[in-house]
């Protein structure tokens, strides 16, 4: 029998790019399923990124889906300049409201293991922030920011100039 499961560390800059942890290695989620190493072979490169496993409400596109040692690993952006709703689900990154990532799959191929399942083989459809993953080491870990990225170009700057000035004299 095939089911779509609901899965999932995030985080957001002020240009809405975001970078997390869509589900970790080695640890079941909340309902006792393991995900292994291997499982997400022949993933897309690219995702849709959903608000809350919504297909009517597509906030932004996940540019990088892989798996390392550790997990899965999704970089992508909300569309913050054409989508008012990503501006929504934006803020909620930012302010800590919403911190959670979610993955929605069709499961290929598993075993039953004490307290819920190894899956070995699955079908990726989407990954969604949430504010509950399944999965609780399914975060949002990086949310640059615009800003943050202005001011540190300015204090750069700033250096720069204070250093040729001193070499000059």
């Amino acid at each position: 029998m095939q089911r779509l499961e609901l899965k999932t560390a995030i985080a957001a800059d002020d240009a809405g790019t975001i970078t997390g942890t869509a589900w970790p290695f080695g640890t079941p989620d909340r309902v006792g399923d393991v995900i292994v190493k291997g499982a997400f072979a022949g993933s897309p490169a690219a995702l849709p990124m959903l608000a809350f496993h919504d297909p009517n409400d597509p906030v932004g596109v996940w540019d990088e889906v892989r798996e390392t040692d550790k997990g899965l690993e999704v970089k992508g952006r909300l569309l913050i300049g054409e989508v008012a709703r990503a501006r929504e689900i934006h803020a909620l990154v930012k302010s800590g409201a919403v911190g959670g990532l979610s993955i929605g799959f069709v499961t290929r191929k598993s075993a039953p293991r004490k307290g819920g399942r190894t899956i070995s083989a699955l079908d990726i459809l989407e990954c969604s922030l949430v504010t509950i993953p399944s999965h609780p080491g399914a975060r949002v870990t990086s949310a640059k920011s615009a800003a943050d990225a202005l001011r540190l170009a300015e204090i750069i700057n700033t250096a720069s100039a204070a250093l040729r000035a001193k070499e000059a004299h």
